[in-house]
């Protein structure tokens, strides 16, 4: 995560996350309690009913008395088995209704980090959005589920060996505390080492993702010696960090062997001493042992595995889902410059899709001035797009810079960035909400007159009257036509800060007056406006205009192209054609 690292919340945001979640349904929790109760009967009671069969009953020659004690062993098991089927449903009123609040949680988040540039856009947030949102809703499922059993087995086994006999407690406790006191120390490291793997996974889903959504385009420009270097280089990562799990875990084995093994063989070699002595009963003697082999060895035993694997995983992911989904005021300021002035300048940028690419853009050198209009043109698959996503900063140049006021990029502060910069591509982008949320998500505290502003300027004004008005609900973003997705992004780059836009072909579904309209609205605004051309009126529009050839980019008037470049006078001609 780059020098914030060090700011963002620690392993206590996370559970104050999931807590502030669960806390929010404690009808079901304490349905869970409450059962939980009657649960935890044949743990505690196992030993003391199985003393009292034996003392009072079988050994005593009193055999129906043995019977009756063990008959009430038998329905307190009965109770529980009750209780456990009445659990499920409670738990699962608590689960599911907690994944559907952290995927809405990591959704806000992921779309606040893009837009102010916190977090690049990537497949990383896929990762948080399946694998860990769902590792979250199972492992607390699974911990609520068995935790319960763990705790009271734990107890129950401690309570009984010390109502059934005390020497036998101060044997097995010093050992209980040791175990204990190095499984807490042996959580730390597996905690780390657990976090270094949800990292990981992020970072494959971070470099695979975007090389299978593009595999076409990275093997028709030669890029894949560099795709599979990176996604070689995160998955070899990620196997290293399973690995140093892998070896901190082996640790679990000696918390057992020390908290419940040791403890058994040391007990079952002094019993015979101690009854003999009198200092314990036959049938006593008998509980301590079930206590110790049904009671304490198996909670030990699943107290190790759950905290040591589902409770480690749970925190790692709790921590990853509450970096993400802390807002500006959680992670400290943000570092870098915020240049003053808006001037974008390109200085000899060149970037190409691999080592043994042509450049898409050679040795580019460009100049946009605060009020500039510049139209971008040239044959398609030329570089048009890449150029749009070198002057926002969204793609970094292989050669070069692109810097805003005199600063490059990179070192400007990327929240003053992504509200100083914009850009709107082809395929314009609308969520499920409101006209109003969709208009001011780059501008919350906009007022009615400037979203009304903005909405009649780039001719938006017509569909939300056939919507229904601000306030109407946009259930089915896709029923929309892509022409109407377009205006509505472009009133909402529009309404925004923003006072450099590139629009990527932004208008190539609309007709030419509703295009010309959309770039005047833009270009009356104030601030730099860069038109990825689909049609020759734009170029015309334009102030200036930028011919890409895959060799020179020429930079001149309409006119000026027109005489100096046949190649410009050629898509021109082309364009008038077509029209």
């Amino acid at each position: 995560m780059g020098p914030r690292e060090a700011k963002r919340p620690g392993s206590a945001a996370g559970w104050r996350l999931l807590r502030a979640e669960l806390a929010a349904r404690p009808r079901p929790l304490l349905r869970v309690g409450m059962w939980s109760l009657l649960e935890a009967g044949p743990p505690l009671l196992s030993g003391v009913l199985l003393a009292a069969a034996l003392d009072r009953g079988f050994l005593a020659h009193r055999p129906w008395t043995g019977v009756g004690w063990l008959l009430v062993l038998g329905a307190a098991l009965a109770a529980r088995a009750f209780a456990v089927r009445r659990i499920f449903p409670a738990l699962s009123e608590v689960v599911e209704p907690l994944r559907d609040a952290l995927v809405r949680s990591v959704v806000t988040a992921s779309l606040h980090a893009w837009t102010t540039g916190r977090e690049p856009h990537g497949s990383a947030a896929v990762a948080r959005l399946t694998e860990q949102v769902e590792s979250v809703r199972s492992l607390v499922a699974a911990l609520l589920r068995t935790s319960r059993q763990v705790a009271f087995a734990v107890v129950a086994a401690v309570l009984g060996l010390a109502a059934l006999s005390g020497a036998v407690a101060l044997i097995v406790l010093p050992f209980v505390a040791a175990a204990l006191l190095l499984f807490a120390g042996l959580l730390r490291a597996l905690a780390v080492r657990q976090r270094a793997v949800v990292l990981a996974d992020e970072a494959v889903a971070g470099e695979a993702g975007p090389v299978l959504a593009a595999l076409r385009d990275v093997v028709a420009c030669g890029a894949r010696p560099r795709a599979r270097a990176a996604v070689d280089r995160a998955t070899d990562a990620q196997a290293r960090a399973f690995a140093a799990l892998g070896r901190a875990a082996a640790g679990r084995r000696l918390i057992v062997l020390l908290g419940s093994q040791i403890p058994l063989l040391v007990v079952v070699l002094a019993l015979p001493g101690l009854v003999e002595e009198g200092r314990i009963s036959a049938g006593a003697a008998a509980g301590a042992v079930t206590y110790l082999v049904t009671g304490l060895d198996p909670a030990l035993r699943s107290l190790v595995a759950l905290v040591g694997t589902w409770g480690v995983q749970l925190d790692a992911v709790l921590r990853r889902l509450a970096e993400v989904s802390a807002g500006p005021d959680d992670v400290g300021p943000e570092p870098g410059v915020r240049p003053s002035d808006h001037q974008v300048e390109a200085r000899a940028v060149t970037f190409a899709y691999g080592p043994h690419a042509d450049p898409v853009v050679r040795d580019l050198n460009l100049r946009l001035r605060p009020d500039d209009h510049l139209a971008v043109v040239g044959p398609s698959g030329i570089g048009k797009s890449t150029l749009a996503l070198l002057l926002t900063g969204l793609q970094p140049a292989d050669a070069g810079a692109v810097a805003l006021g005199g600063v490059p990029l990179d070192q400007v502060d990327q929240r003053h960035l992504r509200r100083t910069v914009a850009l709107i591509p082809q395929e314009a982008y609308v969520f499920a909400g409101t006209v109003r949320e969709n208009l001011v998500y780059l501008a919350p505290d906009a007022d009615r007159c400037a979203i009304d502003a903005s909405v009649r300027a780039v001719g938006l004004h017509g569909l939300v009257e056939r919507l229904g008005g601000y306030d109407a609900v946009i259930d089915t973003p896709s029923a929309l036509s892509s022409g109407e997705r377009q205006l509505i992004a472009l009133a909402r780059v529009h309404l925004s800060p923003a006072r450099v836009v590139v629009l990527d072909e932004a208008t190539c579904h609309l007709d030419p007056a509703a295009e010309a309209r959309a770039e005047n609205a833009f270009a009356a605004r104030g601030g730099a406006l860069v038109v990825i051309a689909h049609r020759m009126s734009s170029a015309r529009r334009a102030r200036r205009v930028l011919l890409m050839d895959g060799q020179d980019c020429l930079v001149g008037t309409h006119h000026d192209m027109l005489a100096a470049s046949p190649l410009y006078a050629g898509l021109a001609g082309h364009w008038e054609r077509a029209s």
